[in-house]
């Protein structure tokens, strides 16, 4: 159901909530500058997942080892990691089947989940799991007064690269087990954008009745948004 504002007449209010994966808008210029709805926070010591039927936040597991994670941590609507992912990903066999994760540098604690957050695409780190592509792409809070001004990988210090490589290798590790993961590298804003525009693909091809529409939309407005900057 949607009404229109008094106050701006050409912005639809929603009065029923969307659904977080298939509802919200990917980002306001895919695959730049995208929309990351967060799930866990540096703060919590619970791993949270959206429900794929409800769209609402439930209780994953609690987190096994001390781990927390360095950074705001969700995924970005309307995609979905398959084929075109892998095929990004040397050594995986098959996409995890999941919308693109993604993790926020914000200079300024964030502490509440299941909010919005705008960000900029800056790199990503390339992870398998299980024979699964599991990219993980690193964005910064658009606007943001220390680390808004970055547009690479290289922009940020290679600490906080590190320490996120860390937290995705051993979060999930228990001792005498083999770990399933391996993060085969850390790249650059290039090709972080190549895995966005893959995951949006590979979420039209999944979900064609399922808001493939507004995510064409998105593709096709990448590509004014490249014509007016050339």
């Amino acid at each position: 159901m949607l009404r229109k504002r008094t106050d701006t007449p050409s912005a639809p209010v929603i009065h029923f909530r969307p659904h977080p994966w298939h509802g919200l808008d990917v980002g306001p210029e895919p695959p730049h500058v995208l929309n990351a709805f967060i799930e866990i926070t540096p703060f919590d010591l619970m791993k949270y997942e959206v429900d794929k039927i409800s769209g609402y936040l439930r209780v994953d597991r609690p987190q096994r080892s001390s781990a927390q994670h360095p950074t705001l941590y969700g995924f970005v609507p309307r995609t979905y990691c398959d084929e075109r992912v892998r095929r990004l990903a040397p050594g995986a066999k098959r996409g995890d089947g999941d919308p693109l994760d993604i993790c926020v540098l914000s200079e300024r604690a964030i502490t509440k989940n299941e909010i919005i957050v705008r960000c900029r695409v800056i790199g990503g780190l390339q992870m398998i799991d299980a024979g699964e592509a599991d990219d993980k792409i690193l964005g910064v809070l658009v606007n943001d007064d220390v680390w808004g001004s970055a547009r690479d990988i290289s922009d940020v210090p290679s600490v906080l690269v590190e320490r996120l490589q860390h937290y995705f290798l051993t979060y999930k590790l228990v001792p005498g087990r083999r770990a399933s993961a391996r993060v085969a590298k850390a790249y650059g804003r290039s090709h972080a954008l190549k895995v966005v525009r893959a995951a949006m693909a590979d979420y039209v091809a999944a979900f064609p009745d399922r808001a493939a529409a507004a995510t064409q939309q998105a593709l096709a407005a990448e590509g004014a948004i490249v014509k007016r900057r050339g």
